[in-house]
């Protein structure tokens, strides 16, 4: 689900707002830029963020065989994600995406057989990001190319591509809509098409309703002097690589947090944040790197927990809110 969610970030940068201005001035891209980093801190310049999340057990299946019980007692990652910018034309946009994601987990007893209770992975990724701003239909469309790699602190282990477009459906100072599509290129992917939905529509009381279907559902509001509230429920991911007797297989875990993100500015553009509420887990899978998702060794079942995150980034668009 981490192609997944490279997919989908792409298309939270329409600059629903600024669009118009598109034909008259040649500064599109740093509006792209501006409207994405407000909306996720992982695509700001700089972020990083740590993330715990409370013991909870499981049950699995290896090969298709029921395993013993087992609990997760401890489980904490470290991200870090850099965004730099080297293209920005009055139609084009040059950048390159860069990610790291420390994973911890300790469990009760071993998962099987010769494995530690407790391991560290090391996960990175890198991305090659082109994207286009045309006219379709008397409408602003983006079209972007994405050419990706990933590995652990062993070995790059995959090349992927993605190919996204979009249509701007409506753009006003109240409501924003787009539609799009993304294709992605990558043999393990589960979805190797997927639809896009952005909708944003800002109420009389100061809520925001945010959606990018399929991965957050969102409403804001801006509170105190420097500080937003969002309430909702977003799709995380965890990703890795592990290897055993010469063989390198993929971990993949999906979960939805569902809870309360307050934002503030800490002034000089950074922003500091904080999460809590709670994580259900959609599906975790172990699989050959071979192999597809759906060609699974291993399976997994968690029971609900609670996550707490805390997080920085830095965002030279921001500008300190005033009520």
């Amino acid at each position: 689900m981490k192609t997944l969610r490279r997919a989908l970030l792409p298309l939270a940068i329409l600059p629903f707002k600024n669009i118009a201005y598109a034909q008259k001035r040649d500064s599109i891209p740093l509006k792209v830029r501006a409207f994405f980093a407000d909306k996720t801190p992982q695509a700001r310049n700089f972020n990083l963020e740590y993330t715990f999340i409370t013991p909870s057990s499981f049950s699995s299946q290896f090969q298709g065989k029921d395993q013993p019980n087992n609990k997760v007692k401890t489980l904490q990652q470290v991200k870090a994600d850099a965004n730099i910018f080297f293209i920005k034309k009055r139609n084009w946009l040059l950048s390159t995406t860069l990610n790291y994601r420390f994973t911890s987990v300790k469990n009760d007893a071993p998962v099987l057989p010769g494995i530690e209770t407790e391991e560290n992975f090391h996960y990175h990724s890198e991305s090659l990001n082109l994207s286009y701003f045309s006219k379709l239909w008397n409408k602003t469309a983006i079209y972007t190319a994405t050419v990706s790699t990933d590995g652990s602190d062993q070995h790059f282990e995959r090349v992927r591509g993605m190919v996204i477009a979009s249509l701007i459906l409506k753009a006003t100072p109240k409501t924003k809509m787009s539609l799009g599509v993304a294709g992605i290129i990558d043999p393990s992917t589960q979805i190797p098409i997927l639809p896009v939905f952005t909708y944003e529509n800002r109420f009389n009381n100061g809520w925001v309703l945010d959606l990018l279907l399929p991965k957050k559902v969102l409403i804001r509001k801006d509170i105190f002097s420097n500080g937003r509230i969002s309430l909702g429920t977003e799709m995380d991911n965890t990703s890795f690589y592990t290897y055993r007797n010469n063989n390198t297989y993929e971990f993949r875990q999906v979960a939805l947090h569902s809870g309360a993100i307050y934002e503030h500015n800490l002034g000089g553009n950074f922003i500091g944040t904080f999460k809590t509420g709670l994580r259900n887990n959609l599906n975790a899978r172990a699989f050959n790197k071979q192999d597809s998702f759906n060609d699974y060794i291993w399976k997994a079942n968690y029971k609900p927990s609670f996550y707490f995150n805390l997080g920085i980034s830095y965002n030279p668009f921001e500008k300190r809110r005033t009520r």
